[in-house]
């Protein structure tokens, strides 16, 4: 369901903290959830997803204020498309549904853990997982 952006409101409690920006969208996240994120320059924070069975990583996305609260509230995974603008529920068009199991938020706050039931891929291109590319590393030994 896409949402038009609204211009950005408010400043981080504290411009000399680390705290990311306030988000630019209107949410109806719960303010104390809302306060304990750190996003980044954008207003997102990134979402690691795994798959509850196995606990294998899955993804990677991004979510806004909003697209947690919707998470949260529907048990459907809801993530801030960057490159489209728009809120998207995970298998919505694919059919790939993930239906969230649990959601915890790091020490820092600027990152979530997001433990879904996965139906079908997880990836765009069709695999079950985005991290199906394995790069080389060269153990200490080999040094």
């Amino acid at each position: 369901m896409p949402v038009p952006d609204a211009p950005a409101t408010g400043v981080p409690s504290d411009p000399s903290g680390p705290t990311a920006a306030v988000p630019a969208r209107p949410s109806q996240l719960d303010p104390a959830i809302a306060a304990r994120l750190r996003r980044n320059a954008d207003g997102l924070v990134a979402a690691v997803v795994r798959a509850h069975d196995t606990g294998e990583v899955l993804m990677v996305a991004w979510m806004d204020d909003e697209a947690l609260h919707r998470t949260l509230t529907t048990g459907r995974a809801t993530y801030w498309s960057r490159s489209r603008r728009e809120y998207w529920v995970k298998g919505a068009t694919s059919g790939h549904h993930q239906y969230v199991r649990s959601v915890a938020l790091d020490c820092d706050g600027d990152a979530l853990l997001v433990t879904v039931e996965q139906v079908g891929a997880a990836c765009h291109t069709g695999e079950r997982t985005c991290f199906f590319t394995e790069l080389p590393v060269t153990s200490p030994e080999e040094l």
